[in-house]
């Protein structure tokens, strides 16, 4: 019989349709938590003026943000290990969804300051569910491709955020950007119509909490290493990322629309590295992949920072995302695959949440470091140890590329 005329099995393409829809679920959850985030960030100085108060006093609602993302990642994942994928990561789209448009309403400081830190909640508990769900569907030796474009959609929300900031705000000023966040809760709309629970979630599944809380002190030690692990990997983002916007307007004299114009180029790089290293960790393993984009990501460094021409410097801005975010791709399935079928919803998300909670002070350290030399030193001097750091992190808690999930 031709190849092409073989007879399809039996819910072989209701089972791609699933995958897709997953993938998709959780990429856009992402994405859109990412640009919900961002827009504090853009609308930082605007959001100040209109509550009068400091922008040091708005940045503090970013703060509560990180701070309380570890909270939504421990409270849904022990959903999304007791009760299964799909009902938490719904709830959890609804909640950020509600959250923010109310912030686009908030009438105090206070209370858009008690908003970003529900915010926090709703987007920490997405990335650990999502993540489960969309790596248990996938085929395993795809897993890092597919993991390289589910990471991406932080990147994806980011630019999203920028295109947005650029078009919206300079005509309806900061709040109609915020109602834009209602739109999460058409993709949990989505979810509970076109994804299907994790046949793994359902074989592996809990039956009482304290069965569940078993599972996760059996798994503390793993939990601290991939904590770990993430922390490495944030201080290699955040050290790239944070400080850059200040460095384009402060030392390179940006306006608005070069800055967003760099943006939207690095971020583009960062899409484009996830793909390409999350689907080179599907051949070299997970190890080899991370470390290869972070060593990468140190030879861009001098383009990056000292560019001579404003096209050197974009060019250094695209490589550097490439790299750091390329490593970044790989890290939904290596982690997902590190955890135990039985703690998959919690320890992922934890551990990515409560790393990147740490890695938030590699901001603080360039700032003290531009106090005393030159943005472009203070900035390359942290983001190479950076990703030095990380990069011998890499092997700290093993690798089990391509496991079959189910059987643990």
């Amino acid at each position: 019989m031709n190849r092409d005329s073989a007879p399809v099995a039996p819910g072989a393409d209701a089972g791609a349709r699933d995958q897709r829809a997953a993938v998709f679920a959780s990429f856009l959850g992402w994405t859109l938590d990412a640009f919900d985030f961002f827009l504090v960030v853009m609308c930082l100085t605007a959001i100040a003026a209109e509550f009068h108060e400091s922008d040091k006093a708005i940045a503090l609602s970013l703060t509560l943000t990180l701070a309380f993302r570890p909270v939504g990642a421990f409270l849904f994942g022990l959903l999304a290990d007791r009760y299964g994928r799909r009902l938490p990561l719904i709830l959890d789209l609804v909640f950020y969804s509600i959250v923010e448009v109310l912030s686009g309403l908030a009438p105090t400081y206070a209370t858009f300051l008690l908003l970003r830190a529900l915010f926090g909640i709703g987007m920490g508990g997405e990335w650990g569910v999502g993540a489960s769900l969309a790596m248990e569907k996938v085929p395993r030796h795809r897993r890092g491709l597919y993991s390289g474009l589910l990471q991406q959609g932080y990147a994806v929300g980011y630019l999203l955020a920028a295109l947005a900031y650029y078009f919206v705000f300079p005509r309806w000023g900061w709040r109609p950007l915020f109602y834009i966040g209602g739109v999460p809760a058409i993709v949990a709309l989505f979810v509970r119509t076109h994804v299907k629970e994790s046949e793994v979630w359902e074989k592996k599944r809990h039956l009482t909490w304290s069965e569940l809380g078993r599972s996760i002190a059996n798994n503390f030690g793993l939990l601290l290493r991939v904590s770990l692990l993430v922390v490495g990997m944030g201080f290699a983002s955040h050290g790239t990322q944070d400080m850059y916007p200040t460095f384009l307007q402060r030392y390179r004299g940006f306006d608005v629309r070069m800055r967003t114009l760099v943006t939207a180029i690095s971020m583009l790089g960062a899409i484009l590295g996830g793909l390409v290293l999350g689907a080179y960790s599907d051949r070299a393993g997970r190890r080899r992949a991370i470390v290869v984009a972070l060593l990468g990501a140190i030879l861009v460094v001098p383009l990056w920072a000292f560019a001579p021409s404003t096209s050197l410097l974009v060019l250094g801005a695209f490589g550097i995302q490439f790299f750091v975010q390329g490593a970044w791709g790989v890290i939904p399935a290596h982690i997902t695959e590190l955890s135990p079928d039985s703690v998959r919803g919690f320890v992922p998300g934890v551990a990515y949440q409560s790393g990147i909670l740490v890695a938030g002070i590699i901001t603080s350290v360039e700032a003290l470091l531009a106090e005393r030399m030159s943005y472009p030193w203070a900035m390359s001097i942290s983001a190479v140890v950076a990703f030095l750091f990380a990069a011998s992190l890499a092997g700290i808690a093993g690798e089990k590329k391509g496991v079959a999930y189910g059987g643990d």
